[in-house]
């Protein structure tokens, strides 16, 4: 399946629809990070620039913060889904976007890359 051109707007929506994440691309990377958060999560990760990301959130998000609480994960409150993380700090331009939200058309059509942050060997 081809992924849709720059132009098309990329969405990336909650299971119940209440946040909506609109990309100004589809991703070309998918990360699998396998720390014991994002394995817990069953995330996969398309990274933004915060310029690239609107969220439109019709019910509001909920936020935790891990371990150096250098950004907050977001859920929605609503249905639980993971949408995407957000640095705390201003001078960070990257921002998460949980890729499962995706049309998996989007995914298949990324390179993934394994991070093994877990450092267990098992990710090259």
């Amino acid at each position: 399946m081809a992924a849709p051109q720059a132009s098309t707007p990329v969405v990336a929506r909650c299971h119940c629809g209440a946040v909506t994440l609109t990309l100004g691309a589809p991703p070309t990377q998918i990360t699998h990070c396998n720390c014991s958060l994002c394995r817990s999560y069953g995330v996969l990760w398309a990274y933004y620039a915060k310029a690239d990301v609107q969220i439109d959130a019709g019910t509001p998000t909920q936020s935790y913060a891990w371990n150096g609480k250098n950004v907050d994960f977001h859920r929605c409150a609503n249905c639980g889904c993971i949408t995407h993380w957000w640095p705390r700090k201003d001078s960070r331009d990257r921002v998460g976007i949980n890729a499962r939200l995706l049309d998996p058309g989007l995914i298949e059509a990324a390179t993934l890359v394994r991070k093994d942050v877990a450092g267990t060997g098992l990710f090259h």
